[in-house]
Formats: C-alpha cells, sequence, structure tokens
C-alpha cells in the first residue's frame, strides 16, 4: 500500500468543502503545485480545478479531492495541508517536512 503525497486536517478539509460549496464555476477540487518565486526560492500554488490533468496525483481524502501537480510531488511528499484562524489572519498553511527553511513572511520555503 503506497501513502498519499499529502493529507488535509479535518479544518481544512472542512474549510475547501465551504470554498468549493461557494463557487460559482464547478470544481471538483484543488490543484496543489509549487511555483518559482518569494523570498527563499518557492511558494506553493493553490487553485480550483475542474479535472485531474494527465499526470496529476490524485489525493482523496475527507470528502476532499486534490490534484497534485507532478513536478510538485517530489517537494510535497509528506506534507499536511492545514487551516488555521487567529484574531490577525487566516488561510491554508502547509506543514512540509522537506522544508530546509522559510522566509520571514512564510510565504515561500526552500528545500
Amino acid at each position: 500500500m503506497s501513502t498519499a503525497v499529502m493529507s488535509l486536517t479535518e479544518t481544512a478539509a472542512e474549510r475547501v468543502k465551504h470554498l468549493m460549496k461557494t463557487r460559482t464555476e464547478p470544481a471538483t477540487g484543488l490543484r496543489i503545485g509549487i511555483r518559482t518565486g518569494g523570498c527563499s526560492g518557492m511558494a506553493y500554488s493553490m487553485e480550483f480545478a475542474a479535472d485531474k490533468e494527465p499526470l496529476d496525483e490524485v489525493v482523496e481524502e475527507k470528502g476532499v479531492k486534490l490534484f497534485v501537480d507532478s513536478k510538485a510531488v517530489m517537494f510535497l511528499i509528506g506534507t499536511e495541508m492545514d487551516y488555521v484562524e487567529d484574531k490577525l489572519q487566516s488561510g491554508f498553511v502547509f506543514n512540509n517536512p522537506n522544508e530546509k527553511g522559510r522566509c520571514g513572511c512564510g510565504e515561500s520555503f526552500h528545500t
């Protein structure tokens, strides 16, 4: 049995479900990837996806479907996606064991 590339916390899954329900355009899941940028070199990307791309890795967990970009899989293995809210901000957080460091603002990372 193989391990999923990523996992979601219950809080993240509930937030994704809520966002999917409020969309006007249909989507079957979220596409997760990595883009070049930010002060540390790489940043997470996330967008609604209507369907799976040919090489995407599919993660289905807690009623949510993630389509992980094939070019990002090696950087995301073992990553947990969470959703946090506090008094100053709210958003998705990626707890990635492959990160060697993050920039001060938390928007980008390097491996």
